[in-house]
């Protein structure tokens, strides 16, 4: 991999070369300060101050030279503008030509000049990173905080894209209408979808699209689904996406991704009466709800690895044995059998194929259309989590047909058995397989219209923002490019194993992978023996149990779309993680049993203060995790997606085991026994949360 430094050479616009940011000058203050502090000639504050006003003189010149260039493009558009009407009332084909070229060309001069941006915050990304890898210190989050949140914040100005939506409106309705060979004089304002489909805009569109990191809700929802990639794709990467993307098949990756959950949580409120049925104690439903957990433990893994080679098979195999372990769950009832009954369930766990869902949002769907689908797949969870509750109240029936049982307890099973025989059937009949990648690399144009070597090339022009908050790792982990020796196709090389996987962790990856086990611990605990607790203080009925996890499930979206759109623009993410710890530490107190009698009120807000604090924190822990997650484990079989689920599923096999060796102690003492251990773990998270944040600041 060539050096930063020797790439930003190559590709600077000879005439503006004074306007670039100084990466040499600054990559040698960077060293001579860490000579100084070491042998004591200066201290770290003067540092901090002096390295300050170096990077805001920087960032000054570039926006200095950045708005006196749309100055330029501005003039010239007038210009143009001009000359507009008197070269259409004349109909010469040769001038409008002439006219449309010059549009063109301004187009051309404006890309250039978003290039020039781009590769500058690119430059001050890579010289910030350096300045935090060398002391140890995360100056990069003080600096952009402080940068961009200030009314007078140059930074800002460069990421706002303050005049290009202008400058672009007015070549693109100004090439339209040069367009027009027929005197329909409609105005692209009034239909947009008129809009001069010209190679330029397209180019100047994505040139934008990389410098903007706005937080929205779709970005959290995306973060949320933890797909992600470790680098903004290359053209070739992306056309490769474009070829392999099929809407049916997303689609079918999104139902998959609906039933599974329905089909997780749609026993929840009738396990503890199956499990009396059959003769057990109500707790062991604990055993039951986790037993598909514990199969998901194992069938991550090897889905994950299956998806390296294909995508139908492995759905295809999903459906069947979530087919048959639904089916198993189902006879379980007439075989008044127990173990028929788990291992119903153990199947289910290993029809788990959120791994290749995942996977194939990442691999298979466009840039531009891959946060969509990464809400659609926190979406279709959430609907599915809320589903699975809201079905299991509608089944309060009793009959049989040729010696088989459909009641409350048999029917979720030959529900779901018949969805996936369905799901199985459409998945054969139109799911797409998509094409492998060639692993010869071929020499492309540059996709900006731009020269190849005045254009800057895309897998090193990556957003400032993106990742100024959190790929700072160790050197073993995050790669650096400024001195050319590290090689990039070992630095990015997909681990090949679970143990190399867990190496590459640094410790506030590992802090963040705990805080996620200790979430979905709390809801785990409160989901699954919901049906038990309500029962025995309250005598809920099926119906009122479900209905109140369907309420739950319900939060999810509303809770997102508060957080994506609101919170997270009022504070930084790290605090929300950490308010968050707190109020699931809150939900989880005020659940105790400790006034007699316990009321409805009481569990019921209880619950709704730890399930929506965990949903809050599960987003925001895995928009972090994202960020700081190294590079090698964004792809191949021992993913980061996969790190996180099996966190997860660990969490609910180790809840479901607590409640059901804590049913020995008896129905009365089932709450507060399950609650310390989440308690004493959530306790745990949040001083380390503490504990990693305070070393890094």
């Amino acid at each position: 991999m060539v050096a930063f430094g020797k790439k930003l050479r190559q590709n600077q616009i000879e005439e503006w070369q004074r306007y670039y940011i100084n990466y040499k000058l600054l990559k040698k203050k960077v060293n001579r300060y860490s000579q100084q502090i070491q042998v004591g000639a200066e201290n770290q504050q003067n540092v901090l101050k002096d390295f300050s006003i170096m990077l805001d003189n920087q960032i000054e010149r570039i926006v200095m030279f950045m708005l006196e260039q749309k100055g330029l493009l501005a003039s010239r558009l007038s210009i143009l503008g001009e000359q507009h009407g008197a070269v259409l009332e004349q109909s010469d084909e040769s001038k409008i030509s002439e006219l449309r070229e010059a549009y063109r060309a301004v187009g051309q001069d404006l890309l250039r000049l978003l290039f020039f941006v781009e590769i500058n915050a690119m430059g001050l990304r890579k010289i910030l990173k350096k300045f935090d890898k060398r002391f140890g210190h995360r100056f990069t989050d003080y600096y952009v905080k402080t940068r961009a949140n200030h009314p007078y914040s140059q930074l800002r100005q460069v990421f706002k894209h303050v005049g290009v939506g202008a400058v672009v409106g007015a070549i693109s309705r100004h090439l339209a209408d040069l367009q027009d060979q027929e005197g329909n004089h409609i105005s692209i304002y009034d239909q947009p979808a008129l809009s001069h489909p010209d190679p330029v805009i397209d180019s100047i569109k994505a040139a934008v699209n990389r410098l903007s990191n706005s937080t929205n809700f779709l970005e959290f929802l995306g973060k949320h689904a933890f797909t992600f990639q470790d680098e903004s794709p290359t053209p070739s990467e992306d056309h490769l996406a474009e070829q392999r993307y099929h809407f049916m098949s997303l689609l079918l990756n999104l139902v998959n991704t609906f039933l599974y959950m329905v089909n997780t949580y749609i026993i929840v409120p009738t396990a503890d009466n199956y499990s009396r049925h059959l003769g057990a104690a109500a707790t062991v439903c604990g055993v039951i709800i986790g037993s598909m957990a514990v199969a998901q433990v194992f069938s991550s893994v090897y889905f994950s690895a299956w998806s390296n080679r294909s995508y139908l098979r492995p759905l295809v195999f999903s459906s069947v044995v979530l087919l048959i372990g639904n089916i198993l769950y189902a006879l379980a009832y007439d075989l008044n059998s127990i173990p028929v009954l788990l291992i119903g369930r153990l199947f289910c766990g290993l029809g788990s194929a959120r791994a290749v869902n995942r996977r194939y949002i990442s691999d298979c769907v466009p840039l531009k259309l891959r946060l969509k689908a990464s809400a659609g797949f926190v979406s279709a969870s959430a609907l599915g989590m809320a589903c699975g509750p809201a079905l299991a109240c509608l089944f309060q029936t009793n009959f049989k047909i040729h010696k088989l049982t459909f009641n409350q307890d048999t029917l979720p099973g030959w529900v779901m058995a018949l969805s996936w025989l369905v799901y199985l059937l459409w998945l054969w009949i139109s799911f797409r397989e998509p094409p492998r990648e060639n692993n010869k690399l071929v020499p492309q144009e540059s996709y900006t219209g731009l020269p190849v070597q005045d254009a800057v090339e895309i897998d090193f022009t990556q957003p400032l923002l993106l990742n100024s908050e959190a790929k700072f790792q160790d050197n073993n982990v995050d790669q650096e490019f400024d001195d050319g020796e590290e090689n990039y196709d070992e630095s990015h090389k997909p681990v090949t194993s679970i143990v190399s996987a867990y190496r590459l962790l640094t410790p506030s990856v590992k802090v963040q992978l705990f805080v996620y086990f200790m979430l979905k611990y709390a809801m785990e605990i409160l989901v699954a023996e919901s049906s038990v607790v309500t029962g025995h203080y309250f005598i809920w009925s099926t119906t009122s149990v479900a209905v109140f996890l369907a309420c739950l499930g319900l939060t999810v979206l509303p809770v997102n779309v508060i957080v994506g759109n609101y919170i997270s623009n009022m504070f930084e993410e790290r605090q929300v993680l950490l308010a968050s710890e707190i109020m699931v530490l809150i939900g989880i107190l005020l659940s105790f049993q400790v006034l007699i009698p316990y009321t409805v009120p009481q569990y019921v807000s209880a619950a709704l203060v730890t399930f929506v604090s965990a949903e809050v924190l599960e987003g925001v822990n895995l928009s972090l995790l994202s960020r700081v997650i190294s590079s090698r484990l964004s792809r191949g079989t021992y993913n980061g997606g996969l790190l996180s689920t099996e966190a997860g599923t660990l969490a609910r096999v180790i809840a479901d085991g607590t409640i059901s060796l804590s049913g020995y102690l008896g129905e009365s003492r089932l709450l507060n026994a399950t609650l310390v251990p989440s308690l004493f773990i959530c306790l745990s998270s949040i001083i380390a949360t503490c504990f990693t944040y305070n070393s890094l600041y």
